[in-house]
């Protein structure tokens, strides 16, 4: 959960620090006094866009600090592992996200600079941030059907996942199946360019390294008579003249003298240095013997010579064409042999695509039955569970439906699916369209939810969602930014109870204008908006229980300096104290049952 948040120079706020309660937090203030830049900084510590317009006038930056106590078993704790971060000695970990005034950002994850990308992992296991937003993304197919399976779970995201495992390899298939039927005339050219280029380097069968080896074996063929006195006089040198002139005795000779002459004397140092020449008169008799034996294998050969020049001229025209050297040739001929096989326009290998495409479609049309199966299912229980939370948001008569349906493939659509006679679009998610339908009254006829809803009753129905996905979302704190806008009366009071219903499972944030859902709250927040020197500036305080009171009052209708709004607040904060206790009460209760 979040421990607590320190924010810094963002928006109205110069700098303030939330410690919040581990169930329901309300933050309230007046119009203008800086409210959202709580959820602002929220979004940031999520790695969200950063803003420079969002920097305080005059601050050089922004800074929103957020302390998490994680689990060892939370998804999290390995998230913020793999970053390098430390944790304090409490366990929690501390994520910062700096933006500075000319829109550079930084983040921070346990003391350990980190990528923006990793407070968003990080936050993605840790923050969920509801807002107007959502409510309007709620209109959006798309949205409705990851609702759905949000709630089923498994049950779907199993056979979704196979679904796309088939999917995946179906469109390639498919792809390189219309490919070689469309371009059969350019491809079969393309394919006989390959294969003249083939037998050309199969006529000559190149050796690796071939070219280097022929271009070593030619030069010394063609320097034999060089290479051959060049030996032969090294030789000489060492070993003397053949002819035994003794002015001439070579290094052997000159070695042995000097050895003679340090033997038999007096001085040890003299003699110490006697094996030593041995050493060198040994290793420089190895070296003539080899110099002799290079010389012996030494023969001019004419037609070595025209044979390797012949053979280095054959490579030269396919390194000319194909490559820079043996090689590459080699290299080139292993891609064009692996080219040819895709350019392969033959019946057989047409033939052959098309079977596996008719496989490949049997098992992902059986993949999105059960996909579709699944949804039918949870839709039913998704639509029941909705309309029962909807009854106690001053609802009563409302029903939502969920319409699963297929959806219908338009004409040469590429990614049509033959379903139980009928062609589909075979989607990233399914062959589904998912609708959610409100019927507002008894009797009346279900139509979209954008249709039919208020902006109210579009607020109810997605908190209504939340509390009956709450049992399956791991996700430890749930924020509210206004979710409950166009909402009033007994429906706002039944906000705030399902509100705190909500927060026995989950931490909650709210950010609200309404008395009835801030009475719930087990720990209220009030944004100030101060004024001094001509600087406007807020800051953030947690209210004692006599100060949520005038709060309340001042929240309904700007009563708080009268007795009759203080009594009013008094009511309503009691009231929603008693709620509270007795739905504890009757959890217990049915736990023990």
């Amino acid at each position: 959960m979040l421990a607590e948040m320190r924010i810094q120079g963002l928006g109205v706020i110069d700098e303030a620090v939330l410690e919040l309660h581990p169930g329901f937090t309300v933050v309230t203030g007046e119009t203008g006094a800086g409210k959202t830049m709580v959820v602002t900084g929220l979004h940031l510590l999520s790695g969200g866009r950063a803003d420079a317009s969002r920097v305080r006038n005059g601050a050089s930056r922004a800074v929103v600090e957020g302390r998490f106590a994680i689990g060892a078993d939370s998804p999290a704790h390995e998230v913020a592992a793999d970053a390098g971060a430390e944790a304090d000695e409490d366990g929690s970990v501390i994520a910062v996200r700096t933006v500075s005034a000319d829109g550079r950002s930084r983040a921070h994850v346990g003391g350990r600079s980190a990528p923006v990308g990793v407070l968003s992992e990080l936050a993605e296991q840790l923050l969920a941030v509801h807002g107007q937003n959502d409510q309007l993304r709620l209109l959006r197919p798309g949205e409705q059907r990851a609702v759905l399976d949000r709630f089923a779970g498994p049950a779907v995201g199993d056979p979704l996942a196979e679904y796309r495992r088939v999917r995946h390899a179906w469109l390639e298939v498919t792809a390189e199946l219309t490919e070689r039927t469309e371009r059969a005339r350019e491809m079969a050219m393309q394919a006989d360019l390959l294969r003249h280029g083939l037998d050309e380097i199969e006529a000559v069968a190149p050796e690796p390294n071939e070219d280097v080896e022929l271009t070593k074996q030619a030069r010394r063929l063609a320097d034999v008579d060089e290479l051959r006195s060049a030996a032969s006089e090294a030789e000489q040198a060492i070993a003397g003249s053949s002819e035994g002139d003794p002015e001439a005795p070579g290094a052997l000779g000159l070695l042995s003298e000097a050895r003679r002459r340090l033997t038999g004397v007096a001085d040890d140092t003299l003699r110490e240095l006697e094996p030593r020449l041995a050493e060198a008169s040994m290793l420089l008799g190895e070296i003539g013997t080899e110099l002799a034996g290079y010389v012996a294998s030494l023969e001019a050969d004419p037609e070595l010579l025209e044979r390797v020049l012949a053979r280095q001229a054959e490579l030269k025209k396919l390194t000319r064409k194909y490559a820079a050297d043996v090689d590459g040739v080699l290299a080139w001929a292993k891609d064009a042999n692996q080219q040819l096989a895709k350019l392969d326009t033959s019946e057989e290998a047409l033939a052959e695509l098309a079977n596996r495409k008719q496989e490949l479609e049997t098992e992902l049309t059986e993949h999105a039955i059960r996909v579709s199966a699944a949804r039918e299912q949870a839709a039913a229980e998704l639509g029941k569970a909705i309309s029962e939370e909807l009854s106690g948001l001053a609802m009563g008569e409302a029903t939502i439906e969920i319409s699963v349906a297929t959806h219908p493939a338009e004409q040469r659509d590429p990614h049509a699916l033959q379903v139980h006679n009928q062609l589909v679009h075979a989607g990233a998610d399914g062959v589904d369209d998912v609708e959610l339908r409100l019927c507002a009254h008894s009797g009346g006829v279900p139509m979209p939810v954008h249709k039919a809803a208020s902006g109210g009753e579009l607020s109810r129905v997605m908190l209504a969602i939340e509390v009956v996905l709450a049992h399956a979302d791991t996700t430890p704190t749930l924020v509210f930014d206004e979710v409950d806008a166009g909402v009033g009366g007994r429906a706002a009071v039944e906000v705030g109870r399902r509100l705190a219903k909500l927060a026995r499972s989950h931490q909650v944030l709210v950010v609200t204008h309404l008395p009835q859902v801030a009475a719930y709250a087990d720990q209220h927040l009030v944004v100030d908006k101060s004024a001094e020197g001509g600087v406007t500036s807020s800051g953030v305080r947690v209210l004692k229980d006599s100060e949520r009171v005038v709060e309340l009052a001042r929240m309904l209708a700007g009563m708080e300096g009268t007795k009759t709004g203080r009594a009013h607040a008094e009511e309503l904060r009691a009231a929603a104290e008693k709620d509270k206790k007795g739905d504890r009460n009757g959890g217990r209760k049915r736990k023990r049952r």
